[in-house]
């Protein structure tokens, strides 16, 4: 899991860069990763997964990968002591799975500096890993885009894309907000929204509902935040 975890915040590193016009070479991206790295559990990772995902990435130091290569070949008596966290997770499932809530797509939706917003519930325990967004009705457009997975009854940010790089865990019967905020040109939007999904992928059921005030007109009837993505947590 921490390989997908790794490759998820690679990516993210990728569009950073770009959208910062930096070259996406390994120091720019370990710059803008600086506060992510830790949060990768590389001493959970089988040492083959190490070398084939981590160390042709360029993002650690030779001295980082020396002693996480050491961490990973010694016996536990012997692994020097790392900055990054060997505490295991939970267990999930290694297949992302995708609910997708709308059955058409429209043009067009535009931005005016307001969050599109759509609460949500499941009723087993999943973690989400991101959202997926429509995109401009040009032929090219760079958006800038603040996504966040809040908790509804206490308003506390579980995660925002320039934060937090991990799954973040959604329970049962709890109430959640995913929020996007979009700046740029007018985009493509979903209509014919669904209210309850039951997926066999992952068998989980999710429920939408509108989230009321700051919303940019997103409702589960039509507008943004077509998709989450997630990964499912083993009963």
């Amino acid at each position: 899991m921490q390989h997908v975890v790794q490759k998820a915040t690679l990516r993210w590193a990728n569009s950073e860069c770009e959208r910062k016009n930096l070259p996406a070479d390994a120091d720019n991206k370990r710059a803008v990763l600086q506060k992510a790295l830790p949060l990768i559990r590389f001493p959970l990772m089988k040492i083959d997964e190490f070398a084939l995902f981590v160390e042709p990435t360029g993002l650690l130091s030779d001295r980082e990968m020396n002693k996480i290569f050491k961490y990973l070949a010694v016996n536990p008596s012997d692994r020097p002591v790392l900055i990054y966290s060997d505490r295991v997770r939970c267990s999930i499932s290694k297949t992302e799975c995708v609910v997708s809530r709308f059955q058409r797509t429209e043009n067009r939706w535009g931005y005016n500096g307001t969050p599109d917003r759509i609460k949500f519930t499941v009723d087993r325990r999943i973690f989400v890993v991101g959202l997926g967004l429509y995109g401009s009705v040009l032929e090219q457009h760079e958006y800038k885009v603040q996504i966040k997975i809040i908790h509804c009854g206490t308003s506390k940010t579980l995660a925002e894309h320039d934060t937090s790089f991990e799954p973040v865990e959604i329970l049962p019967g709890i109430t959640y907000i995913a929020s996007a905020l979009i700046r740029g040109a007018d985009s493509y939007y979903g209509t014919k929204g669904l209210r309850r999904i039951m997926l066999n992928e992952g068998d989980v059921t999710f429920q939408f509902t509108y989230a009321a005030m700051n919303n940019n007109g997103t409702s589960v009837e039509d507008g943004q935040i077509p998709e989450i993505v997630f990964y499912v947590a083993h009963k």
